[in-house]
């Protein structure tokens, strides 16, 4: 009895002997390596850490360029000066409060080579006596040059209660011929350099005096003053 035979080495496949080729495999999805998510973090610290170093070479450029501009055309605060001082009005009405009206000239001076300033609204002027304000009003808007001088004109208007204590002790003081009166300004100016604004700021400026009356119709003569200057 003979031996079956062997299965040939090689089959040929095709429809009629019923075999099928193995489907074709995919190549399964690539997930991006360490060494590729690595890469693209770096790339973002180095763009965060440029911004950062270009915003901090920024800020010190506008510091130094600032410093420069003010120790350059050195930035002085305006000078001011009472001229003038005129009582249109200071009497007691029938209702006990005191009306009073005065003109009050100021000489103000910039004494700054190239810096202009321009005077803005919103400005107050006080003038008070005995811790009351007995008067007020306020600055005009105007634009002052480089190195000028300018003379301004400010009415102040208002009625205080005329309390038997403040009658008393402006009887004494006038008796005296010393009269006690404190000037408040605040007067927001924006500096400019040519015409060009660099800032607004609020100049601040505080006048002690002293004046010989406030009668109406008569010379009024300061005795003394003192000015102190601020910004806000």
């Amino acid at each position: 009895m003979s031996a079956p035979p062997l299965p040939p080495k090689y089959v040929m496949l095709n429809e009629t002997n019923g075999l099928r080729p193995p489907p074709l495999r995919r190549n399964p999805p690539r997930y991006p390596s360490y060494q590729d998510r690595s890469s693209s973090g770096n790339c973002c610290l180095k763009c965060i850490c440029f911004c950062y170093c270009c915003l901090f070479f920024l800020i010190i450029a506008v510091s130094i360029a600032g410093y420069v501009i003010y120790a350059t055309f050195k930035i002085d605060i305006p000078k001011y000066r009472i001229e003038e001082f005129k009582v249109e009005a200071f009497n007691v009405l029938p209702d006990l409060s005191l009306n009073t009206e005065i003109n009050v000239i100021v000489r103000a001076e910039n004494p700054s080579d190239l810096i202009s300033l321009q005077y803005e609204k919103g400005s107050s002027v006080t003038m008070n006596y005995i811790d009351k304000t007995i008067c007020s009003g306020k600055v005009s808007e105007f634009y002052q040059g480089y190195k000028s001088i300018k003379r301004i004109n400010i009415p102040l208007q208002g009625k205080t209660e005329f309390s038997s204590g403040f009658q008393e002790s402006l009887a004494e003081d006038k008796k005296q011929g010393k009269i006690p009166l404190l000037i408040v300004v605040k007067a927001p100016i924006i500096v400019e350099l040519g015409r060009i604004p660099l800032k607004e700021v609020v100049i601040n400026v505080n006048i002690s005096m002293i004046v010989d009356s406030l009668e109406k119709d008569k010379k009024i003569g300061i005795i003394s003053s003192s000015y102190k200057y601020g910004l806000l």
